[in-house]
């Protein structure tokens, strides 16, 4: 470990930064160190610039990844080297605000029939059940599945924040048989890692997205989808069922009600809830004979 990567991790760490962030910060300033050929502390504004514009033009990253790249650059040169950081110079870019991919619940009930393994399958009803993100899926433990109370304990999820969200009967079967297939019984994880699922680590990220691929791939969607749609439909289904808002914020963990009026654009109940003003007009070609 290099003296600069360790003290950026020190600081990190000294400020309770999640394991994800901190990852991909440290990702972050080593591509820019790399893109270069030079520490990292021996370069400026000019060559942040570039790299931001490369990151954009040359590499088609969104708006929102160069933004996370300039983060982790503002934080590297802020708080480790106590350097200064103009931000006038390096502005963040503009958001996109695109709506998320959504499926029908005929659509997730095919995605789900199509998982090629038991272990798959259940991943992919818990993503859709409990409607969380995948990183705080593959650390759900045993003890967070409490079925006397009909919930589940998600904890340490983006913020470090725990929720609880409710636990669907379909899913509590479905887990108690994947509870069974298990072989040797996990101490901790609910979805254990390795090859036949016995190891001492959680599962990663990137089995819950092969495993989202492989279903869609298989149910023959035409759709992007990933593991995170899988969340929007969770939210945008309740939403369409009749739930509040405020519920569905407080079931996502959202902070702010303003992340979750996302899906009152992906609702079909709401969607469907104003005529086109275009079925009002009486055009010529439309008109009976008689008139």
């Amino acid at each position: 470990m290099t003296r600069l990567r360790k003290m950026m991790l020190e600081e990190l760490q000294r400020r309770h930064f999640s394991e994800n962030t901190i990852r991909c910060y440290i990702r972050s300033v080593e591509d820019f160190a790399r893109r270069f050929n030079c520490s990292p502390d021996r370069l400026g504004p000019r060559h942040i610039r570039e790299y931001q514009a490369e990151l954009l033009t040359k590499r088609k990253l969104t708006a929102n990844t160069v933004a996370q790249r300039l983060a982790a650059l503002r934080f590297f040169y802020l708080k480790t080297l106590k350097k200064s950081w103009n931000i006038s110079e390096t502005p963040y870019p503009k958001k996109g605000h695109r709506l998320p991919t959504m499926l029908s619940p005929e659509e997730v009930a095919r995605l789900i029939d199509a998982a090629d393994t038991p272990y798959h399958r259940t991943l992919l009803m818990t993503l859709y059940g409990i409607g969380v993100r995948r990183a705080e899926l593959t650390h759900l433990k045993v003890t967070d599945i409490d079925s006397q109370r009909m919930v589940v304990h998600v904890q340490g999820g983006k913020g470090r924040k725990d929720r609880d969200v409710m636990l669907s009967p379909k899913l509590l079967q479905e887990l108690r048989e994947h509870w069974r297939r298990l072989r040797p019984k996990p101490s901790q994880w609910l979805f254990p890692g390795n090859r036949y699922h016995s190891g001492d680590q959680p599962i990663s990220t990137k089995v819950v997205w092969q495993a989202c691929h492989k279903a869609a791939q298989r149910a023959g969607l035409q759709k992007p989808v990933h593991p995170h749609t899988l969340r929007h439909c969770f939210a945008t289904h309740l939403l369409e069922q009749g739930a509040d808002l405020r519920t569905i914020q407080l079931l996502l963990g959202h902070n702010d009600l303003k992340e979750t009026t996302i899906y009152l654009h992906l609702s079909e109940r709401h969607l469907n809830a104003a005529t086109s003003p275009l079925d009002s007009l009486q055009r010529k070609d439309e008109l009976s004979p008689e008139e």
